[in-house]
């Protein structure tokens, strides 16, 4: 404290002085032109005449804080985190809250361990380059009507909250056992709430006296609005709302409506899941800035709910703003429009210069927890028979841009044994359980998807992550779990004699390899599902993992069979 005063009184020389900046003041709203000082890693003033150790001429370039994801699952970048850390921090990510939902679903804590010491080991000198908030995941398995890697119930996660590794509890995505007032459902949210811990909620269309039950469960926040209208009823609430820029779901623009000059300081920026090429091409927090600021809200108000407003929310001491005392994590953009990041600096330290990472990792890190996940058993052709009692049947109905399904009552051909849908808009959906080759396969109809003439698959699949594979043939649907199975989990297409494959070799959710690598080989797959039907408004991979969530509505799969949401059980297909 005594040298960052004397630095601050120029007494003493800074770190760091960055020259020329303009900015972003955070508290006010408006813009100040000066240098900004630097020492131990925190700020110490903006004005003129600091003595410096070292320069850096931002040439007019805005300063904002450090830019901070306030609600992602890292594996669905399908990225290891050594990758994820390079892409995002070249974007200006500087900290994420990080749930680990999807890999805890796989392989229990030791997922969520893998992520927490893979991160730690990513180092540019002295500090690390990101700030991850591990949050730990509250519903494993997301609900009881599915087959996971791992159960953790209220006892352990009550356990586990305790460790300082878990900085709050992830999404309640089980709101109704949150209404009904379930016991071990509250011990996990009694748990978080005793040790003072933020708890992240999952609430969809959920309002008025539901609403308030949920509020009543201590949780803080929610990703999931449908609408302006729904986003203004949870502020009401105490909610924060985070405004969601994902890959397969984006309300930026919907909701966006909602924010004013007075609730403003309630809302989050995050991306939930974004896939690697999306990150690579487009960005990551940045580019949900950008989108924010189109659609007419003030600059200084978007930049809050990117940092200052998730520092606030998620108690992260010296983040969120540029001030004395504060750490500092900087980042300079060309303008407050198109955000492109020039140079990002953690803790006074340059991380990342014109959209590429300085820093990298010799090696990543791999324990035999989340290696070999994909465990089935064969699945024949005969496998994918729907056998259904009549001529009319319930199919999912997709809905581009989002990861809601409406329940569609279809009329369907039937053979003697099976349902005959070439030529028609419907295709056939199955969700093969995979930790301990059970056999269960769940078998549905998907309206709207558009693939025509083979099959597609994945290991994500939200949130138990058994394999979903969506095609119009039984023996291409086949070919795919085989597939999936051989390479441990990943990304693959039949198309006639053609077959196409892309590993996720860690825990069948992400893959070792180089982003660039994984950038290409993802955008190659999925542009060959696009030729043979996938339509526009779809991510043809990450939009069907997310048809085995049975927490969104209206109907969804799980290997045991059709969900209805909205009632919340499980359902015939037969209509």
């Amino acid at each position: 404290m005594k040298r960052l005063i004397a630095c601050a009184t120029k007494q003493e020389k800074c770190d760091l002085v960055l020259r020329n900046v303009r900015l972003l003041n955070l508290f006010t709203g408006e813009t100040e032109e000066g240098d900004l000082a630097i020492a131990d890693g925190k700020i110490v003033g903006l004005g003129k005449g600091y003595p410096a150790k070292e320069e850096y001429d931002a040439r007019g370039a805005y300063a904002l804080p450090g830019l901070i994801d306030s609600h992602i699952h890292v594996e669905s970048t399908m990225l290891s985190p050594e990758e994820f850390a390079r892409l995002a921090c070249a974007h200006g990510t500087t900290g994420i809250v990080a749930d680990p939902h999807e890999l805890t679903n796989v392989c229990g804590i030791a997922g969520a361990e893998y992520l927490a010491e893979a991160f730690s080991r990513i180092r540019k000198g002295e500090i690390s380059p990101l700030d991850v908030w591990m949050q730990l995941s509250s519903c494993v398995p997301a609900t009881p009507f599915e087959t996971s890697g791992a159960v953790i119930d209220g006892k352990e996660t009550a356990r586990e909250l305790e460790r300082d590794c878990f900085h709050g509890l992830g999404e309640m995505m089980n709101y109704p056992a949150v209404i009904a007032g379930e016991e071990d459902c509250l011990t996990k949210l009694e748990s978080a709430k005793r040790l003072g811990k933020v708890t992240d909620g999952h609430a969809p269309g959920v309002t008025g006296d539901a609403l308030n039950a949920y509020a009543c469960g201590g949780i803080a926040t929610d990703h999931e609005c449908l609408n302006a209208e729904e986003c203004r009823e949870k502020l009401s609430r105490g909610l924060y709302v985070m405004l969601r820029n994902g890959s397969s779901a984006h309300n930026v623009e919907e909701n966006a409506k909602a924010i004013d000059a007075y609730n403003y300081r309630r809302f989050l920026l995050c991306s939930d899941d974004k896939n690697a090429h999306d990150l690579a091409a487009c960005g990551h927090i940045d580019d949900a800035l950008r989108k924010l600021v189109a659609c007419g809200v003030p600059a200084a108000q978007a930049v809050a709910t990117a940092t200052l407003n998730p520092a606030e929310c998620y108690g992260l001491k010296g983040k969120g703003a540029l001030a004395p005392s504060y750490d500092a994590d900087i980042v300079l953009v060309d303008d407050l429009v198109s955000f492109r990041v020039r140079a990002v600096f953690k803790a006074g330290v340059e991380i990342a210069r014109d959209g590429k990472a300085l820093f990298a990792c010799k090696e990543k890190y791999l324990p035999a927890a989340v290696r070999d996940t994909v465990r089935i058993r064969p699945c024949r052709a005969e496998d994918f028979r729907l056998r259904l009692k009549g001529d009319k049947a319930h199919a999912m109905r997709m809905i581009p841009h989002n990861l809601v399904t409406k329940d569609e009552i279809v009329c369907v051909k039937r053979t003697a044994d099976d349902v005959a849908i070439k030529g028609t808009d419907l295709l056939k959906l199955a969700v093969v359980e995979r930790h301990f080759a059970s056999g269960n396969i769940g078998l549905g109809l998907v309206a709207g998807y558009g693939l025509r003439g083979g099959a597609i698959g994945i290991s994500v699949a939200h949130d138990s992550h058994n394999l979903v594979i969506l095609g119009d043939d039984n023996a291409d649907m086949a070919r795919v779990a085989a597939l999936l199975e051989r390479a441990g989990g990943g990304m693959a297409l039949v198309c006639g004699e053609e077959e196409k494959m892309f590993p996720l070799d860690i825990a069948g959710l992400m893959s070792s390899a180089p982003a660039s690598e994984v950038v290409e080989k993802t955008a190659e797959i999925s542009r060959r599902a696009k030729e043979i039907g996938v339509r526009d408004g779809y991510e043809p991979f990450m939009s069907l993992a997310f048809l085995a969530l049975p927490v969104i509505p209206e109907l969804k799969l799980t290997d045991r069979g059709l969900f209805d949401v909205v009632r919340f059980r499980l359902t015939e297909i037969d209509a």
